[in-house]
């Protein structure tokens, strides 16, 4: 069996897939690399036919026609061989020294815990600034017990680029990420860590998340354009789980799931009410009626215990205004701006 599987989904991406793809080679036959071409339009299938036919124990090639991030993430995961499963974005790319050093310290593991957490850079190659996230004050080095974990700052969250989850969890736990949405990777970060028992964090730099081309979802230009795909996955996260089975979990975890929680709604108030328009009010409402009919328990964490308890008595503008002043100096802070 192959240690890990990784993820490439890849639409449009003849400029900056061969530096991705050629970071996941030095894994060697320890790893197989799928490629989903998503329908791109561009040379991206041309190019990973050749990576296909150059490396054909390590790289697998689907195309597909275009589904979305998510869709191309939910066929890795359905054809996935190896032990773990990560995604890694076709503009990003993993560190070698840190790479091998996985590989190394997988095979070292007499017990294969359920998820592995490594470190992540916001890497912002345009002028050279970065921003590492790291885990080291919620983790220790090593095997760690969900019970046990501390808490996490309100602005640190364990992104889809920090996670290598066992392939068999996410099959078990039978994850579907919506196609044709942004931000699905909130719920790929969320929904699976509730199926995890076991967790080992390994303290290194390995994921470089690359920030600075105009289309990028983080870019504030497009999140408030793209809030109906936030919506979507907040209603997804919402009905994942009862409120009363999050309050089942162990210490840590409970506390994690019900912070990412709070951390998203913060982010749909302010792609939401960025604009003042019907279909927005409209849509808003739709989520917390649902939540309200359907796990009154989860409506009054989410309403009064989360950001929301501050944003939404607000008026509509002046919310959109306030949510979006703590979301842009977050972004400062990890260079996304």
């Amino acid at each position: 069996m192959k240690l890990i599987t990784f993820l490439v989904p890849c639409y449009n991406s003849q400029d900056y897939m061969q530096k991705c793809i050629d970071s996941l080679l030095p894994a060697g036959e320890d790893a197989e690399i799928i490629i989903v071409d998503d329908g791109s339009k561009d040379n991206t299938a041309a190019i990973a036919d050749g990576y296909a036919e150059n490396y054909p124990a390590m790289v697998r090639l689907v195309h597909q026609p275009n589904g979305g991030h998510g869709s191309g993430i939910n066929c890795g995961i359905s054809l996935a061989q190896g032990l773990y499963f990560k995604v890694v974005d076709s503009d990003d790319w993993l560190d070698k020294d840190a790479l091998l050093k996985l590989i190394q310290t997988i095979k070292s593991l007499d017990s294969k815990p359920d998820l592995i957490v490594t470190n992540f850079i916001y890497d912002k190659v345009s002028d050279g600034t970065k921003y590492i996230s790291r885990y080291r004050k919620n983790f220790k080095q090593g095997y760690n017990d969900w019970a046990k974990v501390k808490p996490f700052k309100l602005w640190h969250m364990m992104l889809m680029h920090a996670l290598l989850y066992k392939t068999d969890v996410l099959v078990n736990c039978g994850i579907s990420l919506p196609e044709h949405t942004f931000y699905e990777d909130n719920f790929f970060a969320y929904m699976p860590l509730a199926y995890t028992r076991n967790l080992y964090y390994l303290d290194v730099d390995l994921y470089h998340y690359f920030i600075g081309r105009e289309d990028q979802s983080v870019n504030i230009k497009n999140i408030v354009n793209r809030y109906g795909s936030q919506l979507r996955v907040m209603n997804c996260m919402i009905n994942a789980f009862s409120y009363e089975y999050l309050c089942s979990q162990p210490k840590g975890l409970k506390k994690y799931l019900k912070h990412s929680l709070n951390a998203i709604m913060a982010n749909t108030l302010y792609f939401t009410c960025g604009k003042d328009e019907a279909e927005r009010r409209s849509g808003l409402k739709e989520m917390w009626q649902n939540v309200k009919v359907n796990d009154k328990k989860m409506y009054k964490f989410l309403r009064y215990r989360t950001y929301a308890a501050i944003l939404m008595p607000l008026p509509w503008k002046l919310r959109g205004a306030v949510a979006g002043f703590f979301y842009k100096m977050l972004c400062k802070v990890v260079k996304l701006g």
